[in-house]
């Protein structure tokens, strides 16, 4: 290889920019309209527009990505994760291209992506595993169907796809149907394809996975294992490697198993295998995520290898680096650090981020795809940066943890980091003898109170205008922020016409029939008809942000008056509604 086309975005795109730089070889990044300034776009060596907006104009289009690797020379394609590093369709685009795809092979995509068929590979090898469809629902009914069979709860999974996005969780048969449709809905925008399949549900289990590599000479290694317990709506927030208070044999097995379902499906290149892992010691394989994960650095940190460099090596045929399970040299923790504000249920808060003050010292890494003035924007997903700590053992890892936490500082968008502070002062996460925390301790155990953050700035026009100017004899794509040429006020001039109150017209006290949109992002859906009379607290429509729905609830009964159209960008505290 010698220049790698970054088919990605934000923190992901800027780590695999500084790999190529690492290896040897050139990077090439691409952005949409609203990255267009976006740190990966500097750091990387040369970057392409996408000329678009939503995913699926720019990083979830085959075509301009290909069209982007033939304008500026790239032989290579790194997929990163999310959008289509799980693209078996991707993965064919690329080879079929005379490029190198830094991925498993298609087939191992198709393989294992689909979460129905990793299941079927996992019952061959005999992996634990709990019941679920054995392939794709067609319809809510069908999960209804499931639910009455094996009982509640029922996890509702995106065939094709990860990171949580288009799972719900099933607890009360009412909510089935509805819960179906947001899954769908959910793993169109992240993934482009919204089958769905469905499985038991344990609960209160952990979340414990194991990263393994394999090269093209047949060897697969595991490189240890983490926990990813902590999480909110299936998102994960907290990782640590290795995976605490676990038996040497729940270990073993945990190895075994991935080591057995990527050898079974002739798996190349990082991946990691999933698993739950239950209060009474009960393991059950959950999928398989044929990319590079978020939480990959803390695996780095243990281990001492490079994942992506490593994947830089397998794309070129070399083998491993590494020839055994390597054991653990340190204990390390990645914080995920969201544009989301915990004090508002961790609704996601795009924005500009006016400071980003990093921390630092012995054992702390920080992975950022963001600066002070850069600007998050809502269509995309809220991983603004990870802050990964390490000690030589767990006690010390959380004392740095708590030290670099407090260093920490962001403004301008909301961020996690006050969970995150509160996380490494709560005893179910640190004790040094037991671990309480499971997959939905946040929601069911999680005491402290948050404060809600000042909500964001609201986000400025991403949009470009594009035109053709001539330079030096030749035609040359010009593209400018719409907000550059666009004259606007954003406080009212002297003399400027006031209300009765003396605040300028958009500034009036708050109505109290408006329902406020909670978030900044897209309204999907309305749930009641114009018109419609609701109760307190039913669900009126649905909103998207940052690849998540939110749902949008009546704060008063009343007859609903829609003010929006469905399919609307809206700004965080606008008025949607009103109940009278």
């Amino acid at each position: 290889m010698k220049k790698v086309l970054i088919a990605n975005r934000g923190e992901i795109a800027v780590r695999i920019a500084r790999a190529c730089a690492d290896y040897g070889v050139r990077s090439a990044a691409v952005y949409a309209d609203a990255d267009f300034d976006a740190l990966h776009t500097r750091v990387a060596d040369e970057a392409l527009a996408l000329e678009g907006q939503t995913p699926a104009e720019t990083y979830l289009d085959i075509g301009k990505l290909l069209a982007a690797a033939a304008r500026c020379g790239a032989d290579a394609v790194h997929p990163g994760y999310g959008f289509l590093s799980e693209s078996a369709a991707f993965a064919r685009a690329v080879i079929g291209a005379g490029l190198t795809w830094i991925g498993p092979p298609p087939a191992a995509i198709e393989a294992l992506g689909d979460k129905v068929q990793a299941r079927r590979i996992a019952l061959e090898v005999g992996a634990p595993l709990v019941a679920g469809t054995p392939a794709p629902v067609r319809d809510a009914q069908e999960v209804l169907a499931f639910a009455e069979s094996h009982g509640l709860p029922i996890a509702i999974k995106a065939a094709f796809g990860g990171g949580g996005r288009g799972l719900k969780v099933a607890w009360r048969l009412d909510e089935v149907a509805e819960l179906y449709e947001s899954a769908v809905r959910e793993a169109v925008t992240a993934f482009g394809r919204g089958e769905c399949f469905v499985e038991q549900f344990l609960d209160r289990p952990r979340h414990v996975e194991a990263q393994i590599i394999a090269d093209t000479h047949g060897r697969v290694v595991v490189l240890g294992t983490r926990d990813c317990s902590l999480q909110r709506r299936n998102q994960k927030l907290v990782e640590e490697a290795p995976a605490p208070f676990l038996s040497d044999a729940q270990r073993e097995r945990i190895h075994q198993a991935a080591r057995d379902v990527c050898a079974r499906a002739g798996y190349v290149g990082a991946g990691t295998v999933e698993f739950l892992l239950s209060p009474s010691g009960t393991i059950s394989f959950l999928e398989v995520n044929t990319r590079l994960q978020v939480e990959h650095p803390v695996t780095e940190e243990t281990t001492g290898i490079d994942l992506v460099v490593e994947q830089l090596r397998i794309a070129d045929g070399l083998p491993l680096s590494v020839a055994e399970t390597p054991a653990p040299r340190c204990h390390a923790f990645e914080f995920r650090v969201n544009a989301e504000d915990p004090g508002r249920g961790f609704l996601p808060t795009p924005g500009p981020v006016r400071v980003f003050d990093a921390p630092s010292g012995p054992g702390v890494r920080v992975d950022t795809g963001v600066a002070s003035g850069s600007s998050v924007p809502g269509r995309f997903d809220s991983l603004m940066a990870k802050l990964i700590v390490t000690g030589a053992t767990r006690a010390q890892a959380i004392a740095r943890a708590r030290r670099a936490l407090r260093e920490f500082r962001i403004e301008g968008v909301a961020s996690v980091l006050p969970f995150h502070r509160a996380v490494m002062e709560a005893p179910d996460f640190v004790s040094g003898d037991d671990f309480k925390v499971h997959t939905r301790w946040i929601e069911t155990d999680f005491a402290p109170a948050l404060a809600a953050a000042v909500r964001a700035e609201p986000v400025e026009d991403a949009a470009l205008l594009r035109m053709a100017v001539e330079i030096d004899g030749r035609r040359v794509a010009l593209g400018l922020p719409a907000a550059l040429l666009r004259a606007q006020a954003f406080a009212a001039p002297a003399g400027a016409p006031q209300n009765a109150q003396g605040e300028a017209p958009g500034m009036e006290a708050a109505d109290a029939s408006a329902v406020a949109a909670p978030i900044t992002g897209t309204l999907q859906a309305w749930s009641v008809a114009d018109g419609g009379t609701v109760a307190q607290g039913d669900p009126v429509a649905v909103m998207e942000a940052m690849k998540m729905e939110i749902q949008v609830v009546a704060h008063r009964a009343g007859r609903l008056t829609q003010q929006v159209a469905g399919a609307s960008q809206v700004t965080a505290g606008a008025p949607i509604a009103r109940i009278d």
